[in-house]
């Protein structure tokens, strides 16, 4: 890769993946890798400079938490975030110890010293002319002493040195977290450290990567033919049109329709890759098998395990008959999967021994090995807002690329209890609506729908049934909720103030249109406490 790259060290932070993120939001090509890799592949992987990232742990108690001798020999700018400065200071000379008082949310820090990193970037300026951020903190200990050569950079009432630097050096550390957004001029921070500081050329742009992305397909599948699992998500929608882009007829899409899906989305799916893409897929219509396989059962584990098991099986089963058909297809060797970078985070693909794995990811590993297939995977460097940039940029509509998030198990997991095929008609159609009058409905103020203004949005169906009035007779129906929520990162979330008129449509329509439906509720949980799906 001829970009220029900066290289991210893991201390076992759960918001290293922000960094990240932020880091690409520059344009700039970044990494994630654990804190322990070797001098050796420091030095190969070339960073024009490196990012320290926060830690749950301690320096005085984790000793073998630190970045390697590489870090401060490689002559390449770095910068400390959290831990990763509180591991400078003392890697380097300094001290650090516990803080009487801990730092855990807003915080007002105050610049010092005019460095390089934070001239010209401030919130307010105080009466006295001293510049000051809006940040976010979380932190139990402190550096007490600066390391020989650095000098104060900024501070806090509470902790006297909230950043350093030795400019001489390229060296910069600060104890917020500048990759939240909480951190008012977080993203200004990283823009100066990566463009500025470390002169990274800004030239990682989604629409210049297909070019790049196609040849590396091409080399690495040569004549050989590729098998993909077309679910209609965003990920491997947005995989199967950059593979198709690549090597044409040599991807073969299997559709699996659970029967799970959204309302009219399998004819969806097959009218832009089959119509417009003239890509070759084929689609499976197990429905009565997965709706046979999840009947009576009520445990949302047990429905994830279901579906994906079936999907699997039925997966399987396509990829045999191809290999067997013989005429005009050789077979699959490779199986294509939209894996992408998060799900590589979160697996313990990039993640330190000290760090703890998030969650297992369905796309890596597992069914290659089962298919005796080998793997490519064209989205595994990618966040998901860079996945929607290149599906636009392959011709993809946005309103497909930038739709809001779907569970694999699909309405299996927005049907609370018995899943039967009366409930995910009546599921499809009351969702059908509410997304319908949230893509339909501007918001004056911003000029954007609420469709665009929520980050997901959804309905779910309760097993309960209420007492419900039409004309001059009582009804005894279901209920659904509808569920809207406002995030930049889905580790949090507040739920979406929809306007009363909104909302008194939705429930209108729905109760009107959908025989089988009496009452609709809306849901006002945030995350936390409250997840973002029911199930």
């Amino acid at each position: 890769m001829s970009h220029d790259k900066i290289l991210i060290l893991d201390f076992g932070s759960q918001v290293t993946q922000l960094i990240a993120r932020r880091v690409r939001e520059s344009h700039v090509y970044c990494e994630i890798h654990p804190n322990d890799v070797s001098d050796d592949f420091i030095r190969q992987y070339a960073p024009k400079g490196i990012i320290l990232s926060g830690s749950h742990a301690s320096t005085y108690e984790d000793h073998q938490l630190r970045a390697p001798q590489a870090v401060w020999d490689l002559g390449v700018p770095v910068l400390g975030i959290c831990y990763g400065m509180q591991t400078m200071a003392v890697q380097l000379g300094g001290e650090v110890s516990w803080s009487d008082t801990r730092e855990f949310g807003y915080a007002e820090v105050r610049a010092h010293g005019h460095t390089r990193l934070l001239k010209g970037i401030e919130d307010f300026s105080t009466p006295e002319g001293h510049g000051m951020l809006k940040v976010w903190m979380s932190h139990g200990d402190k550096v007490t002493a600066l390391p020989p050569g650095f000098k104060l950079m900024a501070s806090t009432p509470s902790c006297p040195v909230a950043g350093m630097a030795n400019e001489e050096k390229g060296l910069y550390a600060v104890q917020f977290h500048p990759e939240v957004t909480h951190t008012v001029q977080g993203q200004a921070l990283l823009w100066r450290f990566v463009r500025d500081i470390c002169g990274c050329a800004g030239d990682w742009i989604m629409g210049n990567y297909i070019e790049e992305a196609v040849a590396k397909i091409r080399e690495q599948v040569g004549d050989e033919e590729v098998i993909l699992g077309l679910s209609g998500g965003v990920d491997s929608s947005v995989a199967a049109a950059l593979i198709h882009r690549a090597i044409g007829d040599q991807l073969t899409c299997v559709f699996v329709d659970h029967g799970l899906l959204r309302l009219n989305e399998g004819d969806m799916v097959m009218d832009m890759f089959a119509g417009k893409l003239h890509a070759k897929v084929i689609r499976v219509d197990a429905s009565e098998l997965f709706l046979g396989q999840l009947a009576g059962v009520t445990d949302p584990e047990r429905k994830r395990k279901i579906i994906g098991g079936l999907f699997v099986d039925v997966f399987k089963a396509e990829a045999a008959k191809l290999k067997a058909s013989g005429a005009g297809h050789k077979g699959a060797t490779f199986l294509a999967q939209g894996t992408i970078y998060p799900d590589v985070v979160e697996s313990g693909g990039t993640k330190t021994k000290k760090a703890t794995t998030i969650k297992s990811h369905h796309n890596v590993g597992g069914l290659p090995e089962q298919l005796g297939l080998k793997l490519l995977e064209p989205l595994r460097e990618l966040f998901k807002d860079e996945v929607r940039e290149l599906g636009v940029a392959l011709g993809l509509p946005p309103d497909m690329v930038y739709r809001h998030p779907f569970p694999g198990p699909g309405l299996g997991v927005r049907i609370l209890g018995d899943i039967r095929p009366e409930f995910v008609k009546l599921l499809q159609r009351a969702d059908h609506i509410f997304i319908e009058e949230l893509r339909s409905t501007v918001d004056h103020n911003s000029g954007k729908s609420w469709y665009d203004l929520t980050s997901q949005a959804f309905t779910v169906f309760l097993p309960v049934k209420s007492v419900g009035v039409m004309g001059d007779g009582r009804t005894y129906d279901y209920v659904v909720a509808l569920r809207a929520v406002q995030t930049s990162d889905f580790m949090t979330a507040d739920w979406a103030e929809l306007p009363y008129s909104l909302l008194k449509r939705v429930s209108s329509r729905i109760i009107n249109e959908v025989r089988g439906i009496n009452r609709v509720t809306y849901d006002v949980s945030s995350k936390p406490p409250a997840t973002i799906e029911w199930e």
